[in-house]
């Protein structure tokens, strides 16, 4: 996660500022790469503990693209989901804190990085309409939130590569956001049915808990006017 972060800030510090001295550009690249290189050693020791190597490799494809194709500044942000997994793993134990934090953590990082890169790859180019880190934020928020007022848009090929990703990564996000407030508002209805039932039953135990103690009384009675009687 450490590794991430650090990346991230080296890769964002460029970007967001164009003129930085050779000297802190190359300590930013440096950074990228040893961050790259933290990540490979991670991976080969995950790979080389777990008992199904080719079951995981398959399960973490994500992790191999990172380590094998380091060159290609998109994929490179692939790094950064190990942020998001940190987060999941540190949300609370109920499972809609979890979705809660991943959600959001999710949202925010995606939309930041997303930013970042469209401004990276369309900044420079001829018909560039995305020129400036508060347009682009607009166009990663309107994407991600599925809403695409279309005003800002890439134009390059890696522009829309980087869009292609975010268009998915939004409607999975707003798949988790719809299915987590459906399963909340099912969770309160049968809570409220529940204790509608438990209410119910309560009551029907109190009424034949009174029915019983009038018969009670009414035997008593009769037994009290045959006595007399006699």
């Amino acid at each position: 996660m450490l590794a991430a972060l650090a990346f991230l800030a080296a890769y964002a510090w460029p970007i967001l500022d164009p003129g930085l001295p050779a000297g802190a550009l190359l300590a930013c690249t440096g950074v990228t790469w040893v961050a790259w290189a933290a990540f490979a050693v991670d991976y080969v020791a995950r790979v080389a503990l777990v008992p199904d190597r080719g079951r995981y490799v398959i399960r973490h494809l994500h992790d191999l693209a990172v380590i094998a194709l380091p060159l290609l500044r998109p994929l490179r942000l692939l790094r950064l989901l190990t942020v998001i997994s940190a987060l999941n793993r540190r949300a609370g134990s109920s499972l809609r804190g979890r979705v809660v934090v991943y959600v959001a953590g999710a949202t925010t990082l995606l939309s930041a990085v997303a930013a970042l890169a469209m401004l990276d790859a369309e900044r420079a180019a001829p018909n560039a309409n995305i020129t400036s880190i508060g347009d682009s934020l607009w166009w990663a928020v309107t994407t991600i939130t599925t809403v695409g007022y279309g005003d800002r848009y890439p134009t390059t090929g890696e522009g829309r590569f980087i869009a292609l990703g975010l268009m998915l990564a939004g409607i999975a996000l707003l798949g988790v956001v719809t299915a987590t407030l459906a399963s909340w508002l099912v969770e309160r209805v049968s809570a409220e049915n529940t204790a509608n039932r438990a209410a119910t039953v309560t009551h029907v135990e109190q009424l034949m808990a009174e029915v019983r103690a009038l018969r009670e009384q009414l035997r008593d009675a009769g037994d009290v006017g045959r006595a007399s009687k006699q």
